[in-house]
Formats: C-alpha cells, structure tokens, sequence
C-alpha cells in the first residue's frame, strides 16, 4: 500500500507540473552538451588513434595502471621527490 502512495506521489506531482517540464528541458540539454559535444570535441579516443590492434592497447593500458609513480609523495612531509 505504501509502495502504491508513493508512486501516485510522483506520479500527480509530474502530471500537475508547468516550470517543472521547461527545467528539465534545461537539464536535459545541459547533459547533452556536456556528454555528447564535449566529448566528440575535447576528449579524442585517445587508445584508438595511437594503436592499432587490441593486444596494443591493452598492454599500453596494463603498462600505465603497473607503472610506478614518477613523483612520490613522502606522506609524512607532505612533499614530493623526484
């Protein structure tokens, strides 16, 4: 019985709704532009243009994520060494 008051909660609260639907346009395009654009313009596939076949972008990836740290951060400091 709750479970069926808290859908006709939502459910009323959407129908009735007038600004509601115009804000989530907004939002809905916000999250196009930040997705879509975004990403086709900033970030390149950067796996795809550099290597050709699967096994080199996997053994680039595993060589990143096993690689040690350039800068070390000496927690006790708060410093970084080189």
């Amino acid at each position: 019985m709750k479970l069926k008051r808290v859908w006709l909660l939502y459910f009323e609260g959407f129908r009735n709704m007038t600004l509601g639907w115009s804000l989530w346009k907004i939002i809905a395009l916000k999250l196009f532009i930040l997705f879509a654009i975004l990403k086709l313009c900033f970030f390149p596939d950067f796996l795809k243009t550099n290597f050709t076949t699967d096994k080199a972008r996997a053994n680039h990836v595993i060589n990143e994520l096993t690689a040690p740290a350039d800068n070390q951060i000496d927690t006790s400091k708060g410093v970084a060494h080189d």
